[in-house]
């Protein structure tokens, strides 16, 4: 009882070390963070951000016996990456001070959460950093995605849409002329706009796919696997509702070229996503499983004790 009292309160101390850390550099860094804030309630595409922090606590505290286990100050270690998350802050403001204001945000975001990781580190120790790699590293995700990187990944998902959008049209026997990101189809010409890329259902799904894969799958591969496989889902998703929309507006009412399936139909969209990326994850899940089963020992065969033939 003794034993586990000292724990309890050693265990104390380093959750009130980082959290007066926590509280200091949420002070030192309340601007920025207030401009983060507000991205995030001006900006579907960063509507996630505030459920990140939420998330990697969550995370952490679920693996907390492991987590936790051998807590110890760690200054060597800790002290090396908070010199670098300074560094990446004094770098943001003396000499990135003419990046655009998106792109300046992402850097000093970047420079909080290596600081925030250094404070975990510090305060309970390279075991615990270990423990806890997921969780930590799954902050980066609250940095705003830089422009150039964005405009990329809008782009590609423009690209792939547009594949797979005439390549549907092609299939359902649909009359359609493709050039670059429109489509000319009897009567209507639909064009595929950053828009309508699905970034932001990419982002959800591609969050949600590493969540699932780090909490229901154990080997790394598998998990990179189903995140990835979000890319061409979310593609099809996006050209399975621009050719369901477009049909329906020029062969049923041009009315839902412009109506509430158009403007609000992300959703049930969305559950074709999770109707194809369920079956997969479990598939995945079971080849773990046979993987698991076929490296347990066998038992050795019994062979029986020979008989002995009589000597005459």
């Amino acid at each position: 009882m003794e034993a586990l009292s000292n724990t309890t309160r050693r265990l104390t101390a380093h959750h009130l070390c980082f959290a007066v850390f926590s509280i200091l550099l949420i002070a030192l860094f309340r601007t920025p963070l207030g401009a983060l804030l507000k991205l995030s309630f001006t900006d579907d595409k960063y509507s996630h951000v505030l459920l990140i922090p939420v998330m990697s606590v969550s995370l952490v505290y679920f693996r907390r016996r492991i987590a936790f286990a051998s807590a110890r100050f760690c200054f060597s270690k800790g002290i090396s990456l908070l010199v670098v998350g300074i560094g990446v802050s004094w770098l943001a403001q003396e000499h990135l001070t003419s990046l655009r204001g998106q792109d300046l945000l992402s850097v000093v975001v970047l420079s909080i959460v290596l600081l925030w990781i250094a404070g975990f580190l510090l305060c309970y120790g390279a075991q615990s950093f270990r423990a806890a790699l997921f969780p930590l590293f799954f902050l980066l995700l609250m940095i705003p995605i830089p422009t150039v990187v964005l405009e990329g990944i809008v782009l590609g998902l423009q690209k792939g849409s547009a594949v797979m959008t005439y390549g549907l049209f092609k299939l359902l026997g649909v009359p359609v002329l493709w050039r670059h990101f429109k489509f000319l189809l009897p009567g209507v010409e639909i064009e595929i706009a950053e828009e309508c890329s699905g970034i932001r259902s990419s982002l959800a799904l591609f969050i949600t796919s590493m969540l699932a894969g780090y909490l229901f799958l154990q080997s790394t591969w598998r998990r990179a696997v189903f995140s990835l496989l979000t890319v061409p889902v979310v593609i099809l998703k996006n050209a399975a509702r621009i050719v369901t929309i477009s049909s329906l507006g020029v062969y049923v009412d041009p009315g839902f070229l412009h109506g509430r399936l158009h403007r609000y139909g992300g959703l049930p969209f969305s559950l074709v996503s999770l109707a194809i990326l369920v079956p997969l994850f479990l598939a995945l899940q079971r080849s773990e499983r046979g993987c698991e089963q076929s490296k347990l020992p066998t038992e050795p065969v019994s062979q029986g004790v020979p008989k002995q033939v009589p000597a005459f």
